[in-house]
């Protein structure tokens, strides 16, 4: 017998109630869902940019607990596993090569070419798309470290990397410092510089920014051999070649560019894969050698005098850099040829 519509409306009518209350519920749990996922991405978004966009900080160290602080490092290798998002964005950085007993330099540094407040310095960053900071590392000598703290917190300007800071392993340093800095900055050039060399930063950015077609490029005043007649030798292979000693095309060590994927390749290495030499510049030179890189020679990186279109002014080759370098730079700073020239010129 078939049942009664009476008894059936209600059943359906329950069944419609219980569906649609269904339907609501799902409804509302992806709606808010969706809200969550959104508001993560927006917050995500918002601090990501803050980041990218913040005032660039000093580079300072705690060695006593090895960690990372005020942007700084810990060990002078950090990795660059964690992205480019912890990394500052510049065109080139510049580390200045500098030691305990060089205060006298950093003071006649900060009073020509190099801004002695952090405003000035982001202000040149801005302008030449350029970073400085003082490149040193460490030393058991309290006072001394005492010190370099006071100027640290003064000028706020360092790089300062756990190795010991030590003339006969300048070699060392200088792979920590490349390593350092490709941790902490993403740059197109990393640039190495000594303490005692007059430089146009206007210059040196336009000299880095220019288009190449070699993504591996070393970029230095090169130094040359003569040329020989013997068919067997490079142009640029000495007559010290033929009497058994190694020779091999290498930029001078008072300033030096190495592009990214150069250190890209350094910071993969492990530190006692390739040799070290007494010289810090005949070392890395080396290494650019076996890893093959294209070798640029800019000889505005090396001028005795300033002109207008020289970069990096010191006095070759009498001096490594320049002869009593803290007075010096005063000196050239104080020429309108130096520090007030336009910067008009098709670099090399």
């Amino acid at each position: 017998m078939p049942s009664s519509p009476k008894f059936l409306y209600p059943r359906q009518q329950w069944l419609f109630y219980n569906q649609r209350s269904s339907l609501l519920i799902c409804c509302l749990l992806i709606g808010i869902t969706g809200f969550s996922f959104g508001l993560v991405l927006i917050l995500r978004f918002s601090s990501g940019y803050i980041c990218r966009n913040a005032e660039p900080r000093s580079v300072s160290v705690v060695w006593e607990r090895n960690i990372i602080s005020n942007g700084g490092i810990g060990d002078g290798s950090p990795s660059a596993s964690d992205g480019d998002q912890n990394r500052h964005k510049v065109m080139g950085f510049v580390g200045i090569q500098t030691g305990f007993g060089s205060g006298g330099r950093r003071k006649s540094l900060r009073q020509t070419w190099i801004p002695s407040d952090r405003q000035g310095l982001q202000r040149l960053e801005e302008t030449t798309g350029l970073a400085f900071r003082f490149v040193i590392g460490r030393t058991s000598d309290r006072s001394k470290m005492a010190e370099l703290r006071q100027e640290v917190a003064e000028y706020d300007d360092f790089l300062l990397l756990d190795i010991e800071e030590e003339y006969n392993r300048l070699p060392n340093k200088t792979l920590a410092f490349f390593k350092a800095a490709y941790g902490l900055f993403d740059s197109k050039f990393y640039v190495k510089a000594d303490d005692d060399i007059y430089l146009r930063p206007d210059r040196l950015s336009l000299l880095l920014s220019k288009e190449r077609s070699h993504t591996q490029t070393y970029l230095g005043c090169m130094k040359k051999g003569p040329v020989l007649t013997n068919p067997k030798l490079k142009w640029y292979e000495p007559l010290s070649y033929l009497l058994g000693k190694e020779y091999f095309l290498h930029a001078y060590g008072p300033i030096y560019a190495l592009s990214a994927e150069v250190v890209a390749n350094m910071v993969a290495l492990k530190n006692d894969s390739f040799r070290m030499f007494s010289n810090e510049d005949v070392t890395i030179g080396s290494w650019m050698l076996a890893m093959n890189v294209n070798h640029e020679d800019s000889r505005l990186l090396c001028e005795p005098k300033c002109t207008s279109s020289s970069i990096a002014v010191w006095d070759i080759p009498r001096c490594s850099g320049l002869c009593n370098p803290e007075k010096k730079l005063l000196r050239l700073h104080g020429q309108e040829i130096c520090s007030k020239s336009p910067t008009v010129f098709s670099a090399e």
